[in-house]
């Protein structure tokens, strides 16, 4: 019986249960498409700053150690620890190896350059796409296209362990003659014992650095020019972290074992610093600030500006249905007077609203639903080149959200139809 009265309503009022479910299916379909770009905002949004350069660097840990006796500081000038080539494979073993997306060391050097009006420069040595042998026998690819995507060069990068540079800018402008690409230049140690080199140039650099006044080699030239065979002094990484929060700031040593847990196995910028520190011991791992902060500034805005669409989405679709509730009930004043008179509860007309109303609210959720998957694809290729991927796992919950917003935005207008009297609607008062 209640099952047919609820059909028959239906049946009858089409005009208005369509009315309805198109609100509940914008509604959804909006909360649908920010509720999918939201979660994948962050890595997304992640990758794309990855063209603002690395966001960690790594320098030997005795190297931020103050040496100063008086107030004077002995530590040496041009020299100090060195770091391992070896141990850079255990990166890609830490807990959010796979969130490392590269890293690349460096290795300067004062230099000597001879029939150039340039005499004193500085080689750096590094890597511009390096095979790193790791731990668990593969190998990883990284380099300078992956942390410093930004530099731009006029010709091509120099090959691993070809005698082969690249000239920054900078330098290139003092001597465009000697520094042409094709040109070769002499290299001489500063020491003065050191044996000259010749290099050959591919390229002008320009990185915006203080790169674009010295000359970019492979780091295994450096190494054997220097005699710091397998070593380096700087390692930049980049990795795709998440933005900041309170628990992220905190001394790791300071959290409870839950803390530490949920802390450990978030991808923030100061855990994965915490889990590189502890795989390559002798290291001090700083956060690039001004990409970091920039990075979790953006993210945390764009978040926020979803989760209120999202929000203002669910509102409207809320008043909607609401004014269509109110419509609805003022038409079938007579229905529900005639439901009272023959003994109808106000639990039973109560009920049968909600079942109208829950059912349009799954009608409306799940076509909400394939037009917010749709919305998020265009969405996610039209800002990052990329469509997103629907996730089934939100079906349930816009559901859910539909029906919250449907009982909601009903509950006025059933309140009222509540306090119906049957004996004045009937009497066509």
């Amino acid at each position: 019986m209640f099952a047919r009265i609820v059909g028959q309503s239906f049946a009858r009022n089409p005009r208005r249960k369509m009315l309805t479910v198109a609100a509940l299916v914008v509604g959804m379909a909006v909360a649908t498409a920010t509720l999918t770009i939201a979660l994948e905002v962050g890595d997304r949004m992640a990758r794309e700053f990855r063209s603002l350069g690395a966001n960690l660097l790594v320098t030997p840990q005795s190297d931020t150690l103050p040496l100063e006796i008086g107030g004077v500081d002995y530590r040496p000038v041009d020299e100090g620890a060195y770091l391992q080539e070896s141990e850079l494979g255990k990166l890609k073993t830490i807990f959010w190896r796979h969130n490392i997306l590269g890293f690349t060391p460096f290795l300067d050097v004062p230099t000597q350059l001879a029939g150039s009006r340039v005499t004193d420069t500085t080689l750096i040595g590094t890597w511009y796409e390096h095979d790193v042998p790791v731990p668990d026998g593969t190998t990883f690819k990284t380099g300078l296209g992956t942390t410093h995507p930004s530099w731009r060069i006029r010709g091509r990068w120099f090959r691993d362990g070809a005698n082969e540079a690249v000239v920054g800018m900078t330098l290139a402008a003092r001597d465009p003659e000697a520094f042409a690409i094709g040109k070769k230049i002499q290299v001489t140690h500063s020491d003065g014992v050191s044996s000259a080199a010749s290099l050959e140039v591919t390229g002008i650099a320009s990185t915006g650095g203080a790169e674009d006044n010295a000359i970019l080699v492979p780091l295994s030239f450096v190494q054997a020019y220097s005699g710091h065979h397998g070593q380096f002094r700087q390692l930049y990484v980049s990795a795709l972290t998440k933005p900041a929060d309170a628990l992220a700031d905190r001394d790791p040593k300071s959290l409870t074992s839950a803390e530490y847990d949920r802390w450990f196995c978030s991808p923030y910028i100061s855990s994965i610093s915490y889990q590189i520190e502890q795989v390559i011991p002798g290291i001090d791992v700083r956060a690039i600030r001004r990409v970091a902060e920039t990075e979790g500034r953006i993210l945390s805005r764009v978040s926020t500006l979803l989760w209120i669409v999202t929000l203002a989405a669910l509102i409207a679709a809320g008043l909607a249905v609401a004014a269509t509730s109110a419509a609805a009930v003022l038409e079938r004043r007579i229905e529900i007077g005639v439901m009272k008179a023959i003994g109808a509860t106000n639990t039973a007309v109560t009920a049968l609203f909600l079942t109208e109303h829950l059912t349009l609210a799954l009608i409306g959720g799940a076509i909400g639903f394939l037009f917010g998957a749709g919305l998020a694809r265009f969405l996610g290729a039209s800002v990052f080149g990329t469509p997103a991927s629907p996730r089934i796992i939100l079906l349930p919950v816009v559901l859910g959200l539909a029906a919250l917003v449907a009982l909601i935005g009903g509950l006025i207008p059933l309140r009222r139809a509540a306090r119906f009297d049957p004996a004045p609607i009937l009497r066509g008062e």
